[in-house]
């Protein structure tokens, strides 16, 4: 982990030292001579989402269209059954729907399906353990793994990119594809990465960042409640909730500012239902099978807070159903396991302060919604 990014990621919904006396209680209270009224943080000047920088391509919006198409379409997939946008429905949140995911051919996968709003701000961090560096790697991993099952479960490398390059070349030949291909790539003999260089484009388009929040830090201060308000203070406050040492606005995951993402253990998946500790080569080692280091066993990167009330169940193996209580668990201070960060601590909020917490999330609901193509080639 690079220092700066030990700076960011200090906190997960709870993490970071509760400071006893901390000034930013936000009580607006003034104490013995020489100290000021203290400011509330929501009254402070929030960040606002950058522009994605990408690079010039003339041929962008013809892309956006395939990947588009291709997006939604089942024939992508190994068994004809599956489209990307079924694990990434608008009703979903844009997340998946069962706690772990099921690929092509009802195969269950281990884990759950990420929100895909903002995945083009991921700095070489894709995939719950970041194991992938670019989204064009992260499409061709789902495409060519277990996800669409694209290739054969034991295909080797060059049978992968061999299964991948034919499904390419036959959905060109259809008369719809084949206008849709041409147009983004005028000229080219179609393979699997032109396919995923146009996915990874449409994904690209899926920018989250005119929430209720965003038009708050941009300048409209009538665009949050009072309840939302409060639950904003709770949020930022080293104090309350601290939650911004992981989920710093407005991106409202540190491991977006860090090349290569931020790994926490914060206990999940190192229990059963029922509390019991589940036996350590039973446990999904998650960072830790990439980064071949001991500290990062079941570490998983920080996810965005953005479109969470909307995406649930929660975390990377889905393991919690209702917001309410994945706020609570984090607050309380996770799950205690041999690997768990020692910053992550109980916070102890009262349950009204729990309910403004949510409320100000509900906030960061991302409005737009995915569109598929009036009809499929």
């Amino acid at each position: 982990m690079k220092p700066l990014a030990l700076v960011l990621a200090v906190g997960l919904l709870g993490c970071g030292s509760k400071k006893s006396g901390d000034p930013s209680t936000g009580s607006g209270s003034t104490g013995g001579a020489g100290v000021g009224v203290v400011e509330k943080p929501s009254t402070l000047p929030q960040a606002t989402m950058p522009k994605l920088m990408l690079p010039d391509d003339p041929k962008r919006t013809e892309k956006i269209a395939l990947g588009n198409a291709l997006f939604f379409d089942k024939r992508l997939s190994g068994g004809g059954d599956l489209s990307c946008y079924d694990c990434h429905k608008n009703e979903d949140g844009n997340g998946g729907h069962d706690p772990t995911a099921i690929g092509s051919g009802g195969k269950q996968l281990p884990r759950h399906s990420p929100v895909l709003w903002n995945v083009g701000y991921w700095n070489q961090a894709f995939y719950w353990d970041g194991r992938a560096k670019t989204l064009e790697a992260n499409v061709r991993g789902a495409w060519g793994g277990g996800n669409m099952g694209g290739a054969a479960a034991d295909a080797k490398p060059e049978e992968l990119v061999a299964a991948l390059d034919k499904r390419a070349t036959d959905l060109a030949a259809i008369a719809g594809y084949k206008k849709l291909f041409e147009a983004a790539y005028p000229g080219t003999q179609i393979k699997a990465e032109h396919a995923i260089g146009a996915i990874s484009e449409y994904l690209r388009t899926m920018v989250c960042n005119d929430t209720k929040f965003d038009k708050f830090a941009g300048g409209d201060k009538k665009a949050l409640t009072e309840q939302e308000l409060r639950g904003l203070d709770i949020f930022l406050m080293p104090s309350k909730g601290n939650c911004r040492m992981c989920h710093q606005p407005p991106f409202f995951s540190n491991a977006m500012a860090a090349e290569g993402g931020v790994y926490f253990n914060v206990g999940i998946g190192t229990r059963d239902a029922a509390g019991n500790e589940i036996a350590a080569d039973q446990v999904d080692v998650g960072r830790m099978k990439v980064s071949n280091q001991d500290t990062d066993w079941a570490a998983f990167k920080i996810p965005s807070l953005r479109n969470v009330t909307k995406s649930a169940p929660y975390f990377h193996n889905g393991s919690v159903a209702k917001l309410e209580d994945a706020v609570k668990l984090m607050a309380g201070g996770g799950i205690a396991n041999k690997n768990k960060i020692p910053i992550v601590e109980d916070r102890k909020l009262a349950p009204a302060e729990i309910t403004d917490l949510i409320a100000f999330l509900g906030t960061l609901d991302c409005p737009n919604k995915l569109e598929a193509p009036k009809a499929l080639p």
